[in-house]
């Protein structure tokens, strides 16, 4: 039995969050919540707010104990970017894109 979570529009690129998300894939799930509480990256605390969310959504949903929780697959796409622009020298114009990411957490027990 799969359970997910997802969170979207999240302000971080998506090549930051799957640095986190290579931590805790194949992991228990106890066990890469503690990986993400000492991880000192940003994308750390989002990745954490998800993986909670899908162990609540099993042990609700599904009536599994959290405690036999494997992470099976994470992923991050990308958003829609936010499209900037940062003023140059002369009159130029330097185009900023701030990424956003669709991040998702697969628990299977």
């Amino acid at each position: 039995m799969e359970t997910q979570a997802s969170a979207k529009y999240i302000l971080q690129s998506p090549r930051k969050v799957r640095r986190v998300l290579d931590l805790i894939r194949g992991k228990n799930a106890v066990e890469a919540l503690t990986i993400l509480r000492f991880t000192p990256l940003r994308a750390a605390k989002v990745v954490s707010k998800v993986l909670a969310s899908a162990m609540a959504n099993a042990e609700h949903n599904n009536q599994v104990d959290p405690r036999e929780l494997v992470v099976a697959k994470t992923w991050a796409d990308g958003g829609p970017m936010l499209k900037r622009f940062q003023p140059h020298a002369q009159g130029r114009a330097f185009p900023i894109k701030r990424r956003t990411s669709h991040i998702t957490v697969v628990l299977s027990n």
